[in-house]
């Protein structure tokens, strides 16, 4: 089964051509990093005009790439939800004009459903029920995920997404949108242990996780750097001060709080038994690009003889081909979806009532 996927829920527009939900047959990303660089983040009306500048030279590509036609595909799949409504109308109208236009059917994406499908591209069939952690800018959730792709909520961050949370502290330190990675790389410089920041774990019995007072004692500690005794005042606007040494130790010492809070909500779905349910961890998501955290998944997976699931880095951040690879879950199933599903900003992950199936 044959399935182009589209992605632009917010700063990157992607194609990809997936064979059977694995066989990554084509992933074409074009991004807008440059755009949105002079504003410290990414603004919704530049995003959604440059997605429709480059959405179709994106999907021509991507049909290039696969050396397919068109008339070969199976079916047109888009991310629909979460992300900029602008951006999100973009792909899901081009996805629904493709599919309308070839007599195919159209598949509907839950953006952060996805990012679980990315650690299955290019890899043997996994075994479920599978653990799965998604960690982006927007979300921070843990699920388990049955056969044929069922998916359930355990737990999620109640405030900031990880990724969010690591953007805020880059800004704060004065590093450049995107803030996640430049702090990530700083801290491979800094000394984790001269701050002593909070691991927040809400109830050690649940999966929910918050970030809110972790960013609020960074912030302060931040402050006390710079000498600032009024918690009033931004510490983006005096970061340039900073030295170099003292940034890297707070890099450092904020990527050791955030990981560390991320795998104690990982290790409690496999040390609770000497035999876990869950044989598989699946995880995905932009802040899966960050080094200690994909060591200490790989450290909990071979403490537990769990197969771990990591993408690859280019299907961490967004991209097509985990859309393709999810609409290929649900085609199994037997689903498509409607011609008229609008596309939404918020994920239903996103509901605080949501632990169902999607």
């Amino acid at each position: 089964m044959l399935i182009l996927g589209l992605e632009s829920s917010c700063d990157e527009t992607a194609a990809a051509i997936v064979a059977d939900g694995r066989s990554v047959r084509a992933d074409v990303v074009a991004s807008q990093h440059d755009l949105h660089r002079p504003y410290r983040g990414v603004v919704p009306e530049i995003a959604s005009r440059a997605h429709l500048d480059r959405v179709l030279p994106t999907i021509r590509a991507a049909v290039a790439e696969a050396r397919i036609a068109l008339g070969d595909l199976d079916a047109v799949a888009a991310g629909v939800r979460p992300g900029l409504i602008g951006s999100l109308l973009v792909g899901t109208s081009a996805a629904k004009g493709l599919a309308w236009g070839l007599d195919l059917p159209f598949v509907a994406v839950d953006h952060v459903e996805a990012h679980l499908h990315a650690g299955l591209l290019e890899a043997a069939p996994a075994t479920f029920p599978a653990f799965g952690l998604v960690v982006s800018g927007g979300h921070t959730s843990f699920f388990e995920v049955g056969p044929e792709g069922v998916v359930r909520r355990l737990g999620r961050s109640i405030d900031d997404a990880a990724g969010e949370a690591f953007d805020k502290a880059a800004a704060m330190i004065g590093l450049e949108h995107p803030g996640g990675p430049k702090l990530a790389a700083l801290a491979r410089k800094g000394d984790e242990r001269r701050f002593a920041l909070p691991r927040p774990t809400l109830d050690r019995h649940r999966f929910d996780v918050s970030f809110s007072g972790l960013k609020t004692a960074f912030r302060r500690c931040v402050l006390r750097e710079l000498g600032i005794d009024d918690p009033a005042v931004d510490p983006r606007d005096r970061a340039g001060t900073l030295s170099d040494g003292d940034r890297a130790d707070l890099a450092a010492s904020f990527e050791a709080a955030a990981v560390e809070t991320i795998l104690a909500k990982v290790e409690l779905a496999f040390g609770g038994a000497a035999t876990s349910r869950f044989p598989t961890l699946l995880a995905g998501g932009g802040v899966l690009g960050n080094d200690r955290l994909r060591r200490g998944l790989v450290a909990i997976a071979e403490r537990h003889d769990i197969d771990l699931r990591l993408p690859r880095p280019e299907w961490c951040v967004d991209n097509a081909a985990m859309i393709a690879g999810a609409a290929f879950a649900r085609r199994s199933r037997g689903e498509r979806d409607a011609l008229d599903l609008a596309a939404e900003p918020l994920s239903v992950w996103s509901r605080p009532e949501a632990t169902g199936t999607s």
